[in-house]
């Protein structure tokens, strides 16, 4: 009786461990999916004969061309020219467009003036820019290189001094 009641008492003891250890699972499966598109990049670079950019290397670069005036000293990397009733100043700005995941050979670039001027005439890589509509700079960019598009604004000669000229120039880089 007592090998029986020993007997009883460990598969009892075994019946509780088994149980303790069995747990209940589940299981899934998640299918990825992702697809590659091209895409292509547009920053401003300094231009080592230009005015040094503030945030070179993005896309949300400045270019202060400081104190101009027709006659006089001007700053490093600016470009004056006059005429009889105006001057303007330049400057070398570099454009660089990157792709990835593209077979695209080349880009179009564009450029437009944020708002409108009525006192100044501005041009970006000789092609004049407005607020009025996107100019092209060049049907045929060349990726992964910079591109000098220099930046002038041509300044009337009955310009007050002390007048403070300010625009943004919007550009756009599209992959061909």
């Amino acid at each position: 009786m007592k090998k029986v009641m020993l007997l009883t008492i460990f598969a009892a003891l075994m019946m509780i461990s088994s149980a303790a250890v069995a747990q209940t699972t589940a299981s899934g499966t998640l299918t990825v999916t992702a697809t590659v598109t091209g895409s292509i990049n547009l920053v401003f670079n300094s231009d080592p004969s230009g005015v040094t950019l503030g945030s070179s290397g993005t896309n949300a670069a400045t270019l202060a061309f400081g104190n101009v005036s027709a006659f006089g000293a001007i700053s490093a990397g600016i470009v004056r020219s006059t005429t009889a009733s105006n001057f303007t100043v330049s400057s070398a700005v570099d454009v660089l467009v990157t792709k990835t995941n593209s077979a695209s050979a080349n880009y179009t670039l564009k450029a437009q003036l944020g708002s409108a001027d009525a006192v100044n005439t501005w041009t970006v890589g000789g092609v004049a820019v407005t607020n009025a509509a996107q100019s092209t700079l060049t049907a045929t960019g060349t990726y992964a290189a910079n591109s000098n598009f220099p930046v002038a604004i041509t300044v009337p000669f009955t310009t007050a001094s002390g007048t403070l000229i300010s625009n943004t120039i919007n550009y756009v880089a599209t992959a061909n």
